[in-house]
């Protein structure tokens, strides 16, 4: 598979671009872990253009991640390819196109999924996009509005013809949110279409690697994107290789391992953020890292309480302990 010139090979791994979870301290660990290609959190175009620091924050690329996507969202066009201009100058391998969020203050705007109520101006933007910049544009978006509108073959078609790269589909729509179970047999007839010819790939109840493993097999898609599973599970893209390299399931990870993660995963976040914003926003991953362990109420409330950046680790620390201890 390839996005422009970019070869990714076969069944490459994509970690889907997720708010608040795809900082460069997470990129980093799936990386780590075997994820072909990474993506920014969602970067508003708004924002952007009137360069809020927060925003113009999340440009910042390490070499380690290629190729990675910085992936825009927003619902006026000229804001958009100005946007699409500012993110090519960071040196991006390809500009991701988010038509797919279905969060409600994105949608209510028109941006997001919101742009599958209006599909002329999807197309058109997309094709104003790619005329405005040099690198790669690929797209990712959802089977349609409700289950009366799943128009995802034609508009794959249309967004081909705008001259986008690659197209990654979401198996539900917006007003399913996440509820319910993603439908790959349209991913598949997308695909499977013989005026297609730009990879297509998959998104959307992807959970481990069986469900991987059947996804390239019965629908043939060019890539698999991976979202909330590896959210506190980064070993995730790990798995899914060896698994559709050599058809064996892996171990879990033993609470020794998943503690010497936590640790890295951590002091990357110090030192890309800093202390007090590094330790503030690795309180989402720290305890999904434990997720299953018993009697691990107290611990918790201690890892997403801390504030310290030395006594972190030192809690960490006193998970082997105690459950290794226990186990014994």
């Amino acid at each position: 598979m390839k996005i422009g010139k970019i070869d990714l090979g076969v069944y490459p791994l994509f970690l889907a671009p997720m708010e608040d979870v795809t900082d460069a301290s997470f990129r980093f660990i799936c990386k780590e872990f075997g994820a072909d290609v990474l993506y920014t959190e969602f970067v508003s175009s708004d924002g952007l253009t009137r360069e809020a620091p927060k925003t113009v924050d999340k440009l910042q690329l390490y070499d380690y991640e290629r190729p990675v996507g910085i992936q825009l969202y927003g619902h006026l066009q000229e804001a958009m390819i100005e946007a699409a201009k500012i993110a090519e100058a960071v040196g991006p391998d390809f500009i991701d196109l988010n038509f797919g969020c279905p969060v409600h203050k994105i949608v209510k705007r028109g941006a997001g999924a919101g742009m599958l109520q209006t599909p002329d101006l999807m197309i058109e933007m997309t094709r104003s996009i790619v005329q405005a910049v040099k690198c790669p544009v690929t797209v990712k978006t959802r089977l349609g509005w409700d289950e009366q509108s799943k128009i995802i073959v034609e508009l794959a078609e249309r967004l081909q013809g705008a001259g986008i790269a690659a197209l990654t589909i979401h198996g539900r729509t917006r007003a399913q949110l996440y509820k319910g179970e993603a439908d790959w047999t349209l991913i598949g007839k997308v695909k499977n279409n013989p005026r297609m010819h730009i990879p297509i790939i998959g998104n959307g109840d992807i959970t481990g690697p069986e469900s991987a493993k059947a996804a390239f097999d019965r629908y043939g898609v060019d890539g698999i994107m991976i979202g909330r599973a590896s959210f506190g599970c980064p070993w995730v893209f790990r798995d899914v290789k060896h698994y559709l390299h050599t058809g064996v399931l892996l171990p879990e990870p033993s609470v020794k391992e998943r503690v010497a993660l936590a640790k890295k995963h951590f002091a990357k976040s110090v030192a890309v953020k800093g202390p007090r914003v590094g330790v503030l926003e690795m309180r989402r991953h720290l305890s999904c890292y434990f997720k299953g362990l018993p009697h691990f109420k107290e611990m918790r409330l201690a890892l997403v309480t801390e504030n310290d950046p030395l006594r972190v680790p030192e809690l960490l620390d006193q998970i082997v302990r105690h459950y290794c201890t226990f186990a014994a």
